[in-house]
C-alpha cells in the first residue's frame, strides 16, 4: 500500500500547487467492489457490467443506474437495491471501523480482504499528511476491467456539480486525476506470463487547462501565449545594437527578454506586439535616452511609463514585473 499511498499523495501536491479550487480525492477497492456484489446476491457473471453500471453514479442519479441494472442487465431489483444501499457511503477511517463490525459483509474474503487495504491506505495517506483531501466512497467504480485492487479519481468542488450518489448528493465535475493497482496487466505482455505488481496514477491535462481557461475567462484575464516579460523596442531606426546591449543586460539577470528582428521596426507595431501577446513590460530606447544614459521602462497593460538610470534598469524591471504580477494575482483571487 505504500506506493499506492505515494500516488494519492502526488495526485494532492499536482492539484494543490495548480490552485484549481477544493478537491477530494476518492478512493475505493475493486475487491470491496467485488464482496459487495456478492454478498448482495449479484451473479458473477455479472460482476464486471454492474460494476459498468455503479461506474456510471458519477454522472446519473441512483434511481437511473438502478433501473439499468434491472431493466438492461437483467438484476433482481433487491439486489440491486441492497446495492444501493452499500454503495451510498463514504466517509474515511470511521466508515472503515463501520464496515468492520458488519459481520455479513466480513465473513466475505473478498470484501475482508479489500477493507484491510483500504485501512493501510487511510493510515499511510494520514502519514503523508494527506488524508483531509481523501474520501473512501464506496460508489466510486472506474469501469476499466483491469483494475485489481485500489482505485482513485479526483475531483473538483467549486465547479457546476456531475456525480450523484444514491442519495442525489452533489460531488464535483468528474475525474480530474485517476488510477489504481493493475497488478496482472503488464504481465499479459510477457511471455512467461509473470505477475508484475503495478500501480499508477493519470492527471486529466487536457480538462486541467480546460478549466484555468475557463477562471481566467471569469475575471477577464487573458492567457498568454508566451513567457516573455519584457520587449526591448527602439524608438528610432539603426538602435539595434543598442537594443542587443539592453537584451544582453536583461538576459544575464535572468529576465526572459525578447526583441523585433528587422534593423528599424515601427515603434507603433513593436508595441502592438507587446499588447496582443500580453508581454508585461517594455523598455523603449531612443537618441534622447542614448543621450542621457536612461531608459524608459512601460507598463504595456496601463501605458504607464517610468524613466531611470541604465544603472538602475535591471532592478526597477524586477520591481515593475512583481507589481504587475500581484495586480494580476489579486485581481484573479478577487473577481
Amino acid at each position: 500500500m505504500m506506493p499506492d499511498a505515494e500516488c494519492v499523495k502526488m495526485v494532492a501536491e499536482i492539484l494543490s500547487a495548480l490552485e484549481l479550487g477544493d478537491y477530494v480525492i476518492k478512493v475505493n477497492h475493486r475487491q470491496l467492489l467485488d464482496g459487495m456484489f456478492q454478498v448482495s446476491g449479484v451473479p458473477e457473471v455479472k460482476f464486471r457490467t454492474i460494476c459498468s453500471s455503479v461506474d456510471k453514479l458519477d454522472k446519473s442519479p441512483w434511481a437511473e443506474v438502478r433501473a439499468e441494472m434491472i431493466d438492461e442487465k437483467g438484476l433482481d431489483p433487491d439486489v440491486a437495491d441492497r446495492i444501493g444501499e452499500l454503495v451510498k457511503h463514504s466517509g474515511s477511517l470511521e466508515l472503515v471501523k463501520a464496515l468492520e463490525g458488519d459481520p455479513t459483509l466480513m465473513k466475505n474474503k473478498r470484501f475482508s480482504a479489500g477493507l484491510a487495504d483500504m485501512k493501510l491506505l487511510l493510515r499511510y495517506c494520514e502519514l503523508y499528511g494527506v488524508l483531509n483531501k481523501v474520501l473512501f466512497d464506496l460508489s466510486l467504480a472506474r469501469g476499466l476491467d483491469y483494475y485489481t485492487g485500489v482505485i482513485f479519481e479526483a475531483v473538483l468542488h467549486d465547479l457546476p456539480p456531475a456525480r450523484s450518489s444514491p442519495d442525489n448528493e452533489p460531488g464535483g465535475i468528474g475525474s480530474i486525476a485517476g488510477g489504481g493497482r493493475y497488478d496482472e496487466l503488464v504481465g499479459l505482455f510477457d511471455p512467461k506470463n509473470r505477475k508484475v505488481p503495478c500501480v499508477g496514477v493519470s492527471v486529466g491535462i487536457e480538462r486541467i487547462f480546460a478549466i484555468i481557461e475557463s477562471k481566467l475567462n471569469m475575471v477577464k484575464v487573458k492567457q498568454r501565449a508566451t513567457e516573455t516579460e519584457v520587449y526591448v523596442a527602439a524608438a528610432q531606426k539603426n538602435l539595434h545594437e543598442e537594443r542587443m546591449r539592453l537584451c544582453t543586460m536583461l538576459w544575464d539577470a535572468d529576465i526572459k527578454t525578447e526583441q523585433p528582428y528587422k534593423q528599424s521596426p515601427k515603434l507603433l507595431a513593436q508595441l502592438q506586439y507587446c499588447e496582443e501577446r500580453q508581454i508585461p513590460l517594455a523598455v523603449l530606447i531612443g537618441q534622447s535616452e542614448l543621450e542621457g544614459g536612461i531608459v524608459k521602462i512601460r507598463i504595456v497593460s496601463t501605458r504607464e511609463e517610468f524613466v531611470v538610470s541604465r544603472d538602475k534598469m535591471i532592478d526597477e524591471v524586477r520591481r515593475l514585473l512583481r507589481e504587475v504580477s500581484e495586480k494580476t494575482i489579486s485581481k484573479t483571487t478577487t473577481s
